[in-house]
């Protein structure tokens, strides 16, 4: 785990499942990106069952410092549940999912 390059400039993360922790690498992943203005994130979800407002906040810091530079946030292997409490927190629209890792370093690569 751990905030990864995986292109030039895209930036990406996989969740632990651990709530803890799973704060504190997105907190790590905002300073990431408030010190540059030059990637794209893709984080992965496929571990996690469950997030909290705290990572929902975490996740809203960091779409709104990507979308004010131009740049995309993408969530994949989100589960059904996870899915669900964003569409109960009206958020479902607000971020992007994708399926799996490898589509949505497609989308990205499509995106430039």
């Amino acid at each position: 785990m751990g905030i990864q390059n995986l292109m030039e400039n895209t930036v990406y993360l996989e969740l632990p499942a651990d709530g803890i922790r799973m704060s504190d690498e997105l907190k790590a992943l905002n300073d990431t990106v408030s010190d540059r203005d030059d990637c794209d994130v893709i984080i992965d979800f496929s571990r996690v069952e469950i997030i909290n407002s705290s990572n929902i906040s975490n996740l809203l810091i960091l779409r709104g410092l990507l979308q004010n530079r131009g740049r995309k946030l993408i969530l994949c292997g989100v589960s059904t549940i996870t899915k669900c409490i964003f569409v109960v927190a009206g958020l479902a629209e607000v971020f992007v999912f994708i399926d799996d890792k490898s589509a949505a370093l497609e989308a990205v690569k499509n995106s430039d």
